[in-house]
């Protein structure tokens, strides 16, 4: 079959390799983006849960705090396409933008396939060629001219004087993310970092139903894929012998599938979302961080900004064997006398209303703790939290301190997370160390460079890591053009 050349291949059609396609061809190099999904920018197309929050505007000062991996290693790329002239970018393609709380940049639609289709038609206006449904499965050099070979499972050939690699990593595997790059950047003698997901559920103890027996077509998927459950805490996710995503992939120590049924205390606490409440996070015995913000209680644990803010750390302590606890505060910024009196005193209301003549202390709890949170919450609070009822059955009485100290840190012990299947982002990936940060350049390959999640970078949540890997995929592509 015919080999179809550029001056230069972008593997990957995500985030980073669409700016990356529009970047190079518009310094006129001729592009091809091969991309193994029916359609570019699948993973773009559930951020947000569908609104696309696609960037942060913060200055890089700001930013850059919010990178969990060496953020210096950025800046360069942030600098070459900054926030707001991803804005301008944007708009220049007739798609509007807003601009909410915490910085926050959104489609005025608040819908992530205006965003994709936008890069998509930039780079395919700038001259670049989009390639579906081309799954590339060897990467080679050819030793006469130094160019990039590339075969493709249909049998397709592709070279190119130039290589970018922008697979992005192993996040949402089903959008095409399954962890290609690794395999490749292995093979060319880089260094990885070792990965694990981040950005996810954190699994409450008794949330799920862990102790599941697998379908038969489970476990056919993984006697056919050749995945051994012993194996897999041993594994990492760049072994070539580990099968793709999914089934059966040897995901980290801690992981509990999304899949797995609720618990009859996971199927209460399930669906509630709380507003202005702390969450910290607790490694072994030591208090490590703490958000105060919004939290969800979903089908996978605990998520919401606080939630996903704490992962990335809570998940490395438990794939490292740590011990992890969270402790949610309901009444975050309250002095411990100041809610004890606020108890009491509304306590003091209800023993005085007709309507408690005919209550026990512990349904009267109940109407006492409904004023204090969401109605939902009452009974799985009761069912968790520490005793706040003491005395004998014919003298039960509150005790006041211990609610207080209750509602101020709830306890969570985690038994897992939510994995590669729905995590955000893929926390490891490609060591920056063997990256040149001004061009995005290999230090040990010339003419191959990386941008994106297939990089050591990962950043919290709010629109930081699609920024980042516009950022990087920009300067990759720029820098590739540059070169020829």
């Amino acid at each position: 079959m015919l080999t179809i050349a550029a001056d230069i291949l972008i593997l990957g059609g995500g985030a980073s390799g669409l700016l990356a396609a529009y970047a190079a061809a518009r310094e006129g190099a001729s592009v091809i983006v091969l991309e193994k999904m029916p359609r570019p920018g699948r993973k773009i197309m559930i951020t947000g849960k569908g609104r696309c929050n696609f960037t942060n505007v913060k200055p890089w000062d700001a930013f850059s705090r919010h990178i969990r991996t060496k953020a210096n290693f950025l800046r360069p790329a942030f600098y070459n396409l900054p926030p707001e002239v991803m804005l301008d970018f944007l708009e220049a393609q007739r798609l509007p933008v807003v601009v909410e709380h915490g910085d926050r940049a959104f489609p005025s639609s608040y819908k992530a396939s205006d965003v994709v289709d936008a890069l998509v038609g930039a780079a395919r206006r700038a001259g670049a060629q989009i390639q579906t449904e081309a799954e590339v499965t060897d990467v080679l050099r050819d030793p006469a001219d130094g160019s990039f070979v590339v075969s493709c499972r249909d049998g397709r050939t592709f070279s190119g004087l130039r290589l970018v690699v922008a697979t992005g990593g192993l996040s949402y595997p089903r959008t095409g993310s399954t962890g290609d790059g690794y395999r490749w950047a292995r093979q060319s003698g880089h260094r990885l970092v070792e990965c694990f997901p981040s950005l996810t559920a954190l699994v409450p103890k008794g949330y799920k139903l862990t102790e599941v027996a697998p379908t038969v077509g489970q476990v056919a998927a993984k006697v056919l894929s050749g995945y051994d459950p012993g194996q897999a805490r041993k594994a990492t996710p760049w072994q070539e012998e580990a099968p793709v995503l999914p089934p059966g992939y040897p995901q980290p120590a801690g992981h509990l599938d999304r899949a797995l049924p609720l618990s009859e205390f996971g199927r209460s606490l399930c669906g509630i979302h709380l507003r202005n409440v702390a969450l910290t996070l607790v490694v072994n015995g030591n208090e490590v961080r703490s958000e105060t913000g919004e939290l969800d209680f979903t089908d996978g644990g605990i998520e919401g900004p606080v939630g996903f803010a704490l992962s990335r750390d809570a998940v490395k302590a438990i794939v490292n064997g740590g011990k992890v606890r969270l402790l949610l505060d309901l009444k975050p910024g309250v002095p411990p006398e100041e809610l004890q009196a606020r108890l009491k005193s509304l306590w003091a209301e209800i023993q005085k209303d007709p309507r408690s003549r005919s209550g026990t202390i512990r349904s009267l709890l109940k109407v006492l703790l409904g004023k204090l949170m969401p109605w939902e919450l009452v009974a799985p609070f009761l069912q968790s939290a520490p005793a706040i009822l003491s005395g004998r059955k014919d003298n039960v009485r509150i005790d006041f301190s211990a609610l207080a100290q209750a509602l101020t840190a709830w306890p969570f012990d985690v038994a897992g997370f939510v994995g590669y299947e729905r995590c955000v982002v893929t926390a490891g990936g490609v060591s920056t160390d063997d990256v040149l940060p001004k061009t995005l350049e290999s230090r040990l390959v010339k003419g191959m460079y990386f941008c994106g999640e297939v990089l050591d970078i990962d950043a919290d949540t709010g629109g930081y890591n699609l920024q980042c890997a516009f950022s990087t995929g920009y300067l990759a592509g720029l820098s590739a053009a540059k070169s020829l």
